[in-house]
């Protein structure tokens, strides 16, 4: 059975079992649709919140009653926006003192409700039969700080933040045109989140940005705590242990990307973007490449491409040599090896996913751990583990070398999520070494090219230039061509405007 077909049939199963309950949306919301606005249904249907107030106050002979939850209002904007426009109403009129207000209709329960946790307030005018809904929402925020996970020294040092609407701004500020579209969606059943949907109309793709809608719109689960378990959910292989979509916290990445026609995702509460569609060999670029010189960019991205196939097969080579072909080595050579494993009483292969192991818990155990403290036991035990490893005859200190290296080389690559994909990866070539030797490594490095080769990002390849060919798309790949020579947009886009510039040449 095709992956596909068993991802359809446990689909099938998961809404049988469920009586097709979930439908994008939250089902106490939908069934309370008719219930009649009234104080009491209110109060049911928010009971048990120790931080809603209702306050019911009489204004100028008139019953005013008001609702909130106190933790997301702060009590200054509470008497800025609503107290103070109220001692005003026999004079004027509820419209014309809270002109954003919007009306409640009798049939809207649910929208009232959502308003109501969202952080908004609601005024309900008894005698004139009104219901306002008034936004009040003023919880705290991060200030814009620079990106931690892709830092730079030059260019800008401003980043995506938790608060959907100032990720937005900061594209605004730098894309001020109106072909840049935004489309919002509320996904999650329990959530109820808010996603957008950026693009520029006159260059994205529509095919693209429809296939990014329909998925969208398309998905039900019951709320999303950050942007990558998005970004899994609409990928097209979810299974690969690859990335297919770009992910960056940098408003200039994600800038760059709409000009060259990709779309961008951002969910309220996650400091992230999806930029789609993406290539492999765009994983291993960073936003400072266009900031330095073009020969500069491009031995960096040489070093980071040929890191990681390093990374991946200077492991298992070590393996493979030692167990299988000793003869490939010089004589001088393979006497030191010899030399350095003379007490380790293991086989190569356990050898190295020993030491693996270890390099994967002191990387985890400092990653989970305040960054001082963490910081010091990568360091500290690091050392401590391989001096110790390589006295006690576990290891060699020739492997401790190797391995350590191969560890670095997985971290060029400016993208985590390739990183975590690389140490996944390197486990396979070490198992497929220690098995058929250099034979087994050959055959996982063509299983890898083939895997590669079948993915696909929103149905574009994923191999792109390479595979299927653009010859425009070479200058702006593992080199990096002056900026005067990149006069079209990426392939992968598939945009409507192939150049560039100059602007009117289509």
């Amino acid at each position: 059975m095709k992956p596909v077909s068993i991802w359809n049939w446990w689909r099938k199963q998961a809404q049988k079992r469920h009586g097709n309950e979930n439908t994008g949306q939250d089902s106490d919301f939908l069934e309370a649709d008719n219930t009649p606005i009234t104080r009491e249904n209110v109060r049911e249907r928010l009971r048990d919140m120790d931080d809603l107030v209702v306050i019911e106050n009489r204004i100028n002979g008139e019953d005013v009653t008001i609702v909130y939850i106190n933790t997301l209002i702060k009590k200054i904007i509470l008497q800025e926006l609503i107290f103070d426009p109220l001692q005003q109403l026999g004079v004027h009129e509820p419209g014309s003192l809270f002109p954003l207000a919007e009306t409640i209709c009798e049939n809207e329960f649910a929208k009232l409700v959502r308003g109501i946790v969202a952080g908004g307030t609601v005024l309900f005018f008894h005698e004139r039969n009104l219901i306002l809904l008034i936004d009040t929402n003023s919880m705290e925020e991060r200030s814009i700080t620079s990106s931690e996970s892709e830092s730079t020294i030059l260019g800008p040092q401003d980043s995506f933040t938790e608060s959907l609407e100032t990720s937005v701004s900061l594209i605004r500020r730098r894309i001020v045109s109106s072909n840049l579209k935004v489309r919002t969606m509320t996904l999650g059943t329990e959530t109820n989140s808010h996603v957008v949907v950026m693009y520029m109309e006159n260059l994205a793709n529509p095919e693209n940005v429809e296939r990014v809608l329909f998925r969208l719109k398309n998905i039900e689960f019951q709320g999303f705590v950050g942007l990558p378990i998005l970004k899994q959910m609409i990928e097209d292989k979810p299974y690969s242990p690859f990335p297919q979509l770009g992910l960056t916290g940098r408003p200039d990445n994600a800038v760059a990307g709409l000009l060259n026609g990709r779309i961008v995702i951002m969910i309220n509460g996650s400091p992230d973007a999806i930029i789609c569609p993406s290539t492999f060999l765009e994983l291993f670029n960073s936003p400072e490449d266009f900031y330095t010189r073009w020969s500069t960019a491009t031995m960096l991205r040489l070093i980071r491409f040929s890191g990681l196939f390093i990374s991946v097969l200077l492991t298992s080579s070590y393996v493979s040599v030692l167990t299988y072909h000793p003869e490939m080595l010089p004589p001088q050579l393979l006497l030191v090896l010899m030399e350095s494993r003379s007490k380790v009483p293991f086989p190569p292969v356990i050898e190295v996913m020993f030491i693996e192991i270890i390099i994967e818990i002191l990387r985890e155990a400092g990653a989970r751990m305040p960054s001082k403290i963490g910081q010091t036991i990568g360091i500290v035990g690091g050392i401590v583990i391989g001096t110790a490893s390589v006295q006690a005859g576990l290891a060699s200190n020739i492997l401790i070398v190797i391995v350590s290296i191969s560890a670095l080389l997985s971290f060029v690559t400016p993208t985590y999520l390739l990183s975590n994909a690389i140490r996944v990866v390197r486990y396979i070539f070490i198992l497929g070494a220690g098995s058929l030797g250099m034979y087994g490594q050959m055959l996982a490095l063509a299983l890898l090219f083939a895997h590669l080769l079948n993915l696909t990002s929103l149905g574009s390849p994923y191999m792109t230039p390479v595979i299927p060919r653009d010859w425009g798309d070479l200058a702006n790949s593992l080199f990096r061509a002056p900026i005067s020579f990149i006069l079209s947009r990426s392939g992968m886009s598939r945009a409507k405007k192939q150049l560039s510039r100059p602007l009117d040449e289509e």
